[in-house]
C-alpha cells in the first residue's frame, strides 16, 4: 500500500527512471514529469506530499518552479528537495532562498536519497499533524470561549435578577416585620409595669435588635457577593473608622458590663470604604465583647508596618474551641453559643468579607490568659 505521494520533476528520462525505481521499492506512490509547467498543473490538481526537483530544465528551471509553488497558498506547504549537478555554494543558497528544504547533488546515491526523502516526509507529516491539532485547539478554544460568553451573559442576568429579587424580599420582609415589631412594642408598653412584664419587654427589645441585625448583615453579605467589585476604594482615616466603630459598640458593651478601650491617636491612612470598614470593626469589636467576661476591657493596639497597618483587638475571658478556629469566619459555621454574650451570628464572616474587598485580612487566635486576639491587616495607599 503506497505510503506517500512523491512527485519527480526532471527533464532527463534516465534520472526519472532511476528515481522512480528507488522510490517504488520503498512502496511510495510516484508521479514523474519532464517539464516544470506540467508538474505545476498536476500539483494544483492533486498536491503531492513531497517534490524532487531538478534545477536545469527547459522552459522553466527548478528555481522558478519552486518559487511558484511557494507563492501558492494551496501548495506552499509541500517540501521541495532540489536535485542538481550544480555544486557551487551560490547554487545551493539560491535553492534554499527559493523555498527548498534540502539539496541533493548529482550523481546521487540511493541511501542518501532514501534518508533525505524519509526525513522530510516525516517532518511534513509532523507539520500536518501539528497544524491539524492547532486547528482543533482553535476550534475548541473558540467553542469554549463562546460557551463562557454565553455562561457569563446568563450569570450577569442571574446576578441582576438575584439583586433585584433580594432587594424586593428585603423591602417586603421589612414592612411586615416592622409592623409586627411595632405592634408588639405597643402591646408591651401598655402592659402593667410588673417585674415579669419588664423582663418580657427586655427580651422583646433584645430579640428585635437581634432580628434586625441579622437581616442587615445578611443583606450586606449578599450585596458584597453580588456587587463587591463596585464598592469604591479610597484613602480612609483608620483612627476615624475605629472611633466610630467603638462608639457604635459602646451600648452593646455596656449591656454586658464590658469596657472598650478608645483608639489611640496617630493612626495611618488605609485603603477602603469608611462606612464598610466601620461595619467590619463594629462586628469584630462586638465579637470581642462576646468573648469577654463581665468587668473586663476589650483592648485595641496597633503596629504600623512599611505597607500596612495592623490592628489587634483582644477580648478577655473565653476562648474559641480548637475545632472551630479554622472555620471561625465561615458563614453559619458556628451555630451554637460559645460565648457568654451569645451566638456570633454573621458578624465574623461579614467582617471578613468586607476586609477582603480592600485587600485586607483578619485572623483569630486564642490567648493565654483565656481570651481571643483578632488581628486585622490593612493596606496603605500607594
Amino acid at each position: 500500500m503506497p505510503q506517500n505521494d512523491i512527485m519527480i520533476v526532471d527533464d532527463n528520462p534516465a534520472n526519472l527512471k532511476l528515481l522512480e525505481d528507488m522510490l517504488l521499492q520503498q512502496a511510495h506512490e510516484v508521479r514523474s514529469f519532464p517539464l516544470g509547467r506540467l508538474a505545476l498543473a498536476a500539483a494544483i490538481k492533486c498536491p503531492p506530499d513531497l517534490i524532487l526537483l531538478d534545477i536545469n530544465m527547459p522552459e522553466m528551471n527548478g528555481y522558478e518552479v519552486c518559487e511558484r509553488l511557494k507563492c501558492s497558498e494551496a501548495l506552499s506547504h509541500i517540501p521541495v528537495i532540489f536535485l542538481s549537478a550544480l555544486n557551487e555554494t551560490r547554487d545551493k543558497v539560491k535553492a534554499f532562498q527559493s523555498g527548498a528544504v534540502d539539496y541533493i547533488s548529482k550523481p546521487f546515491q540511493f541511501e542518501e536519497v532514501h534518508a533525505r526523502v524519509e526525513t522530510h516526509l516525516k517532518l511534513h507529516d509532523l507539520q500536518r499533524a501539528l497544524k491539524l491539532q492547532n486547528e482543533r485547539l482553535e476550534d475548541a478554544v473558540a467553542e469554549r470561549t463562546h460557551e463562557l460568553a454565553e455562561a457569563n451573559d446568563r450569570l450577569t442576568i442571574l446576578d441582576r435578577s438575584k439583586d433585584e429579587f433580594l432587594a424586593l424580599i428585603s423591602h417586603e420582609f421589612r414592612t411586615p416585620l416592622y409592623g409586627l415589631l411595632g405592634a408588639g412594642e405597643i402591646i408591651l408598653t401598655k402592659m402593667p409595669s410588673t417585674e415579669e412584664n419588664l423582663q418580657l419587654q427586655g427580651v422583646f427589645k433584645r430579640s428585635r435588635k437581634r432580628i434586625l441585625s441579622i437581616l442587615e448583615d445578611a443583606m450586606l453579605l449578599t450585596q458584597l457577593d453580588i456587587r463587591g467589585e463596585r464598592f469604591t476604594v479610597a484613602q480612609v482615616s483608620l483612627h476615624a473608622v475605629l472611633s466610630r466603630a467603638v462608639e457604635r459598640t459602646t451600648e452593646f458593651a455596656n449591656s454586658r458590663r464590658v469596657a472598650l478601650m478608645p483608639p489611640a491617636a496617630g493612626w495611618d491612612l488605609v485603603l477602603g470604604d469608611e462606612a464598610l470598614l466601620v461595619r467590619a470593626f463594629h462586628a469584630l469589636l462586638e465579637t470581642a465583647v462576646k468573648f469577654s467576661e463581665t468587668g473586663e476591657t476589650v483592648r485595641l493596639s496597633s503596629d504600623i508596618l512599611i505597607n500596612s497597618s495592623r490592628v489587634i483587638i483582644e477580648g478577655y475571658g473565653r476562648t474559641v474551641p480548637i475545632p472551630l478556629l479554622a472555620r471561625f469566619f465561615d458563614i453559619f459555621s458556628i451555630v451554637e453559643p460559645i460565648t457568654p454574650g451569645g451566638d456570633l451570628g454573621l458578624a465574623p464572616p461579614m467582617a471578613h468579607r468586607i476586609l477582603s474587598l480592600f485587600g485586607a485580612s483578619v485572623s483569630v487566635a486564642n490567648r493565654d490568659p483565656p481570651g481571643i486576639r483578632l488581628i486585622i491587616s490593612l493596606k496603605h495607599p500607594a
